[in-house]
């Protein structure tokens, strides 16, 4: 199973135009949580809001996480030991405030901790991966040296 998740605070129609157009091909379940705005996905249903526990189960039972650049997810799906492929919102196309979501994907990246999508191919590749593995596994409590490179990289 695949678990998609947009976050519930705002629309991501681009990244649900393409999962809608990969879906067709995983011939699995997939799951996918994201705020509702005008694009209405024919090929998979969109839950809206997930409670907290069952994000958790959702989390556990899926093979592969995808994800916006939402830093809750990324740190939940490393310490589930889930793989986790981003597709970060973009500011200059409207979705998001600024650049930070292309900034934290990039650097999570970049030390190894996500599997990173810019386009279309890139997330199909990812999401018909069968045996796509976690890069990393995080504790409850980050290590310090993830810890200094987030700092050094926000500070």
């Amino acid at each position: 199973m695949i678990f998609v998740t947009t976050g519930t605070q705002e629309p991501f129609d681009r990244f649900l135009k393409i999962i809608d157009a990969i879906v067709p091909y995983l011939h699995e379940e997939i799951i996918v949580q994201a705020f509702r705005d005008i694009y209405n996905p024919k090929n998979f249903s969109l839950r809206e809001f997930i409670s907290p526990g069952e994000f958790v189960s959702i989390m556990e039972r899926s093979r592969l996480v995808v994800s916006h650049a939402g830093m809750g997810t990324i740190l939940s799906a490393l310490r589930m030991d889930k793989p986790i492929v981003v597709f970060p919102r973009v500011a200059a196309m409207g979705e998001h405030r600024n650049e930070h979501q292309i900034e934290s994907a990039n650097k999570m990246y970049d030390m190894g901790y996500v599997y990173l999508a810019s386009d279309e191919n890139a997330l199909k590749s990812y999401m018909l991966k069968k045996d796509i593995q976690p890069l990393k596994k995080i504790d409850n409590k980050a290590s310090d040296s993830l810890i200094n490179s987030l700092v050094d990289f926000i500070g």
